[in-house]
């Protein structure tokens, strides 16, 4: 089906409905769990169906749901989506592949959804699946997607739902082949406030070119969801599931590459961070996370490939990496308390410190500097603070060396949590966080660390100065000069 350019986007979630019920080569299966059949039901009303949809069920109860799909450790998971697509596609095949499979590309739309109702509003999230043929008599491929719904009653939850069905499916046959245009077309006639979409993925024979860890990173970009989280192989994680009721030590930075430093510290800060009375006898997860804006390079763009290399790094030494629209620590941790009630750690550099203890930063907020700190620390946050030799936040701004350095500091000079100076108006409050331990100086520190920047390490890589070496772990120099990041050469 080839619709104009304006048609396209001019398109009512009803029209697209209509649409794919009068292309003549997509026929297939809806089942849906949960929520009721809120996809199914826009392409029932708009008329045509007969030539879509060859069944629609909901196996709403438990144990229908076990007997026709298997049991599944959770109902409402990527787990459970996909039996229903491998189950439904295999019935389709079987049944109509004879009779049709020469002309028309099968399809099953999938979804298991918690949704509000009148006991529980809390947690409300679906997952959705298409397994689909882009040609007749071919292997199909899948689209999977995670979606939180965060509208306050089950009647809008619902409608959201459908209207999301509609645009996803549409997506699936109409944008397969341009992954921007595909994520925007989701919340078409919705809005972030109703519909997050945290995970989304393609796997199959037609997608062998697309990689899910830029799909991920593209969901933040484009504005569907604020995180997205990859686990220590590198893959793309869940956060809910990931971060369930884990004690967390984040780390923020641009590892471009990671460091000594950087390592150095998670590990000491970790080392405290594990002795605090709450955290004992907790899991703890460290992780690694680096804002939009550090992904940022020189012409202010986002450089996939380079995105890649650090993901790719981080996973190498064993961490988990977290890449998010949060550019206040306030809405890291209500991110992180989504998921965990338990103690959440976070490790920063003097410059990173001096640069929140500025009143400039905070204009947005209508209580400033006092109104963020609330959020921050009213719910079991603590700040491990790593010093810094001979520089203020003037001459490291977001993790750029300045090598004209305009301060009065000697190089020897240390500067840590205890002794840091911030603005005149602030002492006390920052006074009253460093004595109720709110902020924490790291100890234990490596002093041969304290030296090394990002920055410098990376333009030595490109420069092709071989002392880039000694700066960083053997697992981060072995992967940078196996995989060539960052222009390496021999």
């Amino acid at each position: 089906m080839n619709l104009s350019e304006s048609e396209n986007n001019d398109l009512t979630t009803n029209r697209k409905a209509f649409l794919i019920n009068l292309d003549p080569n997509a026929y297939g299966t809806f089942a849906e769990i949960g929520a009721g059949q809120e996809v199914a039901r826009h392409f029932f009303k708009v008329g045509g169906a007969a030539g879509t949809i060859a069944k629609s069920m909901s196996a709403y109860d438990m144990k229908f749901s076990d007997e026709i799909y298997g049991k599944a450790s959770r109902y409402v998971s990527k787990e459970r989506v996909n039996q229903m697509l491998e189950h439904e596609y295999s019935l389709l095949n079987q049944r109509l592949s004879e009779i049709r499979g020469k002309t028309t590309n099968f399809f099953v739309f999938a979804n298991t959804v918690a949704a509000a109702s009148f006991k529980n509003n809390k947690n409300c999230h679906g997952w959705m699946g298409i397994r689909y043929q882009q040609h007749p008599e071919t292997p199909p491929s899948d689209i999977i997607v995670h979606v939180r719904m965060w509208d306050k009653t089950p009647t809008a939850q619902q409608e959201a739902l459908g209207v999301f069905g509609v645009n996803f499916i549409w997506a699936a046959l109409q944008y397969h082949n341009d992954l921007s245009k595909f994520i925007t077309s989701l919340i078409d006639h919705l809005s972030v406030e109703q519909i997050e979409v945290d995970m989304l993925e393609f796997h199959g024979p037609d997608f062998t070119s697309i990689e899910n860890r830029i799909v991920a990173l593209k969901l933040v970009e484009l504005g569907l969801t604020n995180a997205v989280l990859f686990g220590k192989n590198g893959e793309v994680l869940q956060a809910s599931e990931a971060l369930y009721r884990k004690s967390i030590l984040v780390e923020r930075g641009s590892f471009r590459p990671v460091t000594h430093v950087n390592i150095d510290m998670l590990q000491c800060a970790g080392a405290q961070f594990v002795q605090e009375e709450n955290v004992r006898n907790q899991e703890v997860l460290a992780l690694m996370e680096m804002t939009v804006k550090n992904l940022l390079v020189k012409d202010e763009h986002i450089d996939y490939e380079d995105f890649l290399a650090r993901i790719d790094i981080i996973a190498a030494l064993g961490y988990h990496a977290l890449v998010s629209n949060y550019m206040e620590y306030y809405r890291l941790s209500a991110y992180f308390r989504r998921f965990t009630q338990n103690t959440i750690g976070m490790v920063l550099g003097i410059n990173h410190l001096q640069a929140i203890f500025t009143s400039d930063y905070y204009a947005h907020l209508e209580g400033g500097i006092l109104e963020s700190f609330g959020r921050l620390f009213m719910s079991n946050v603590k700040m491990f603070v790593y010093p810094m030799k001979g520089h203020t936040y003037n001459d490291i701004r977001d993790g750029k060396e300045n090598t004209n350095p305009t301060n009065s500091f000697a190089k020897d000079v240390l500067i840590t949590a205890d002794n840091l100076k911030v603005e005149s108006h602030l002492r006390h409050l920052y006074a009253h966080l460093l004595e109720n331990h709110f902020i924490e100086p790291v100890l234990g520190y490596n002093m041969d660390f304290l030296d090394i920047f990002s920055r410098r390490i990376h333009n030595q890589i490109q420069s092709g100065d071989p002392t880039w070496e000694t700066a960083v772990p053997t697992e981060v120099a072995d992967t940078i000069k196996k995989r060539g990041f960052w222009g390496w050469k021999q």
